[in-house]
């Protein structure tokens, strides 16, 4: 997914990654870095995910190509797939997109006002 997302960003796209893996690591090699913190895990610090904003839990890497990880409870407290919702839910509140590709494990995502160029 992420040789995708990187190809899509090299075609001029303007794409984002939603790591759905729940090692948080979906974006890893985009970020040149180690798995980067998870809406959930943010959720849970600052009480809960309405009080993140897209620029807590956004980051850029490799292209321009935004990335955020979803996520999920804590092992033995809730199912992994509340994470993906969760993320996805507060994606297209705060970031309305469309979307355009699905692997296994990872979502890719293109913005409408890029969809239309």
């Amino acid at each position: 997914t992420q040789n995708l997302v990187a190809g899509l960003a090299e075609l001029g796209k303007k794409v984002m990654i939603v790591g759905c893996d729940p090692k948080a690591d979906s974006t890893r090699l985009i970020l040149h870095a180690k798995a980067q913190n998870t809406i959930m895990e943010m959720a849970a610090e600052a009480g809960t995910v309405e009080d993140l904003e897209l620029e807590d839990v956004l980051k850029v890497g490799y292209g321009d190509i935004k990335c955020v990880e979803s996520g999920g409870p804590e092992p033995s407290v809730g199912c992994a797939g509340r994470g993906v919702i969760t993320a996805i839910n507060f994606l297209k509140r705060r970031a309305p997109m469309r979307k355009t590709s699905t692997s296994s494990s990872t979502t890719c995502w293109v913005t409408w006002c890029v969809a239309a160029s």
